[in-house]
């Protein structure tokens, strides 16, 4: 005798078709303004953003940078239903999420610049800086959600994660902690289709990413990334729960990547031409924009004027970013430890010396 021990589903939520199209009767609280024309207006910002931080990487003034092309809608919406006390656990592809935090273009500027100020912003308060190895910013997610329920603080933590990323092992211990624990966190996977050069058929052959939370007991789904209507409603609920003590949510959101990886990257050389035309009829800038339109929320006017202003912010951001200062030699050593190793002073002692030799436009011979 076989008795089922367990069924689960995978519930995909949408709203919007392709064309910005309602694809049934929209519920009453996604009528009026608000929030879509903020969120449409930051993800306008932040592909500004997007357009010159590239700018200024190919012409020498920014180190290697990954671009957020095609996934601002995920970033936008997830961002602006946090609450100040919540806590962004990002990766390094989630630049539109800190600039709603309150961090400014012109530290983040900095980080893609090399330089550390940028991963230490006041204005980051609780948020973590970027995290750059891949998945392990799902248990540092764990560990802030772990502190939060100890101190019977009732905030969500909000981490984000690529597809190719949760085929990793540090993804899979923080789901299953996650549930174990029933942490208030919300994981989201930005399923842009590419772990780099490897595709998302390649990367998993279950129907879905979001199943994977079945076998950790939490709730999984999946949204249209492209959708910011879905994003607001499914993104919000899942707040909603953590906050309230009712556990960790896996959200996919299907989005996909316009851009290469990073600037260091080509991706003409694995992905396929036509692949790339048929996602940008999926664009969620174009999509949103268009809903406003029909809803008479949005016209050409107010989008020139938007994207004069937009222009202006970051450009500002690059003026800022441009005229500060290097760091002094002494950073490289001053927050390796809580005591610096005697080995570790001269070290410091000698390139101090030799920075100051430079500055005076002396000779360093040692």
């Amino acid at each position: 005798m076989h008795e089922v021990s367990y069924q689960g589903e995978i519930r995909l939520t949408r709203y919007l078709d392709d064309a910005g199209n309602p694809l049934a009767d929209m519920p009453a609280w996604a009528c009026g303004e608000t929030p879509w024309v903020g969120y449409y207006q930051q993800m306008v910002l932040a592909r500004q953003f997007d357009t010159r931080a590239i700018s200024l990487q190919r012409t020498g003034q920014l180190g290697t940078y990954a671009s957020l092309l095609g996934a601002e809608a995920i970033d936008v919406v997830c961002a602006s239903l946090m609450q100040a006390e919540d806590v962004l656990v990002p990766y390094y592809r989630n630049h539109a999420m800190q600039m709603i935090r309150g961090t400014p273009m012109a530290q983040l500027l900095l980080y893609w610049g090399g330089d550390e100020r940028g991963s230490a912003a006041p204005e980051m308060h609780r948020d973590l800086p970027n995290a750059v190895p891949i998945a392990t910013q799902c248990l540092h997610a764990c560990g802030v959600a772990t502190a939060l329920k100890l101190r019977n603080e009732h905030q969500a933590v909000l981490t984000m994660i690529g597809d190719g990323g949760t085929s990793k092992g540090d993804f899979l211990e923080a789901i299953n902690v996650a549930g174990a624990w029933q942490l208030p966190v919300v994981f989201i996977i930005n399923n842009n289709q590419w772990a780099i050069s490897v595709p998302r058929s390649k990367q998993c052959i279950a129907p879905t990413l979001a199943q994977k939370a079945l076998g950790a007991g939490i709730r999984g789904e999946q949204v249209d990334g492209n959708d910011a209507v879905a994003l607001h409603d499914v993104v919000g609920q899942a707040l909603e729960r953590a906050r309230a003590g009712k556990g960790p949510t896996l959200i996919e959101a299907l989005s996909y990547r316009l851009s290469d990886h990073t600037t260091a990257d080509d991706a003409t050389r694995y992905r396929p031409a036509d692949e790339l035309k048929a996602a940008w009829t999926r664009d969620p800038v174009a999509r949103l924009r268009n809903w406003l339109h029909r809803q008479a929320l949005w016209d050409e006017v107010r989008e020139q004027s938007w994207l004069a202003e937009a222009r202006q912010l970051v450009e500002a951001a690059i003026t800022v970013y441009q005229a500060t200062p290097p760091q002094g030699v002494d950073e490289l050593y001053n927050h390796l430890y809580a005591e610096c190793p005697a080995e570790l002073a001269e070290q410091r002692e000698q390139a101090q010396t030799r920075q100051q030799r430079r500055q005076q436009g002396g000779a360093d011979h040692e």
